[in-house]
């Protein structure tokens, strides 16, 4: 292992987080700097759990389930992310690479059959493709992308994970008509990324960026409260742990006539504080940085 003081975080980056987190800051960078093992999960539209773990098994391949998610599979050993990639599992669909914190939101949306779902910024696709099997391919799903090359990485998802109901849309959620209403809408907003911070990985932070993030992330929860039904349910999250991009943005849904919902965090995920009804994920040995919250009108 490189030895930690090659691991050097921006200035401006390490300030913010000392300020917001002063007794969880050490945890932080040791979080960043963990190795965490590969996560998957398994497309129950195709195949089972138990199924999946038997077929990693006949490769050499173990894994255990995450205790509050059954299709969530940790791999154990040293497998990484290629071995699993050229497995004839994983091409047909029957699995998704994707971090236990990223299968959150879904989990805590709770899509039904016949909700009518609009996911705001979709690409890559996973959490799409996960709200689609948990409401057992019955939910009206609309999965909005306006990046040209991530939207195709978004149908190519969509196909290989079967999700043939999803209406895929190459456009910016903020054009969609006000007219529209939806029953629940998740809001994985484009964000600095700070949750996501890994030993060698590339460090994109600068104070303009982060501006740049809370103005987009402003107008995304202005514009998904404009989307939501009466009664209806938004999940807000970013793979930041900073509070301008988490906290801030639930303080401004809230000032827009939104209540929030309380987000329950089984407990053995850490966290960082946050607001009473929020939660912030820490990174760590097992899970990434990520922020939660929920809003209804």
């Amino acid at each position: 292992m490189q030895p930690q003081e090659t691991f050097a975080l921006p200035e401006a980056l390490t300030e913010r987080l000392r300020t917001a987190y002063p007794e969880f800051f050490p945890e932080i960078l040791e979080g960043y700097r963990a190795r965490r093992p590969v996560t998957l999960r398994v497309n129950t539209g195709k195949t089972t759990a138990a199924q999946v773990t038997e077929a990693l098994a006949l490769c050499g391949i173990g894994v255990r389930p995450a205790q509050w998610y059954e299709d969530a599979l940790i791999v154990t050993g040293e497998v990484r992310e290629r071995a699993i990639e050229e497995l004839p599992l994983y091409r047909r669909g029957e699995i998704y690479l994707q971090s236990l914190s990223s299968m959150l939101p879904p989990v805590l949306l709770r899509p039904g059959a016949g909700e009518n779902i609009l996911d705001m910024t979709a690409a890559p696709g996973g959490k799409t493709t996960q709200l689609y099997a948990l409401s057992g391919g019955k939910a009206l799903i609309t999965a909005c992308e306006r990046d040209t090359g991530r939207f195709e990485r978004l149908r190519f998802n969509l196909d290989r994970q079967g999700a043939a109901r999803v209406n895929a849309l190459h456009a910016d959620a903020l054009t969609l008509d006000d007219a529209l209403k939806f029953d629940k809408i998740l809001l994985d907003a484009p964000c600095t990324g700070t949750g996501t911070i890994s030993l060698g990985g590339r460090i994109r932070f600068s104070e303009e960026y982060l501006a740049r993030c809370v103005r987009l992330q402003q107008k995304l929860i202005g514009k998904a409260l404009r989307l939501l039904r009466r009664g209806g349910v938004l999940l807000y999250s970013t793979c930041s742990v900073l509070p301008e991009e988490n906290d801030a943005i639930a303080s401004c849904a809230c000032r827009q006539g939104a209540r929030q919902l309380p987000v329950e965090l089984p407990a053995e995920i850490p966290r960082l504080h946050s607001a009473p009804s929020a939660a912030c994920v820490c990174p760590g040995p097992l899970y990434e940085g990520f922020y939660l919250a929920m809003f209804t009108i």
